[in-house]
């Protein structure tokens, strides 16, 4: 195991834009075709909302798959955690 998952740290903290707000308020691909979603997720270098994956289309880690950014926050009203894809670890 890397030093950085012992230690519960992120290494891509650095790709985090600080106070960046959601492009829609809802998931944005679901939206288009309209499916529904379970909970939602925000990316946190570009502002992409996207749905979780308890949601059948996943568009927020898809979202990641396409892009490479690592970092998405709960975009859930009274929720504050992230989520690093690249280290897969919850930080506060």
């Amino acid at each position: 195991m890397s030093n950085n998952k012992q230690n519960n740290s992120c290494l891509h903290l650095s790709q985090v834009i600080e106070n960046i707000k959601g492009n829609t308020k809802s998931c944005e691909e679901c939206e288009k075709i309209g499916s529904n979603w379970v909970h939602l997720r925000l990316c946190l270098s570009c502002g992409h909302v996207g749905c979780c994956d308890s949601s059948v289309n996943k568009h927020g880690t898809k979202h990641f798959q396409e892009t490479s950014h690592p970092i998405i926050k709960s975009y859930e009203p009274g929720e504050d955690w992230k989520w690093c894809y690249e280290d897969k670890i919850f930080m506060k």
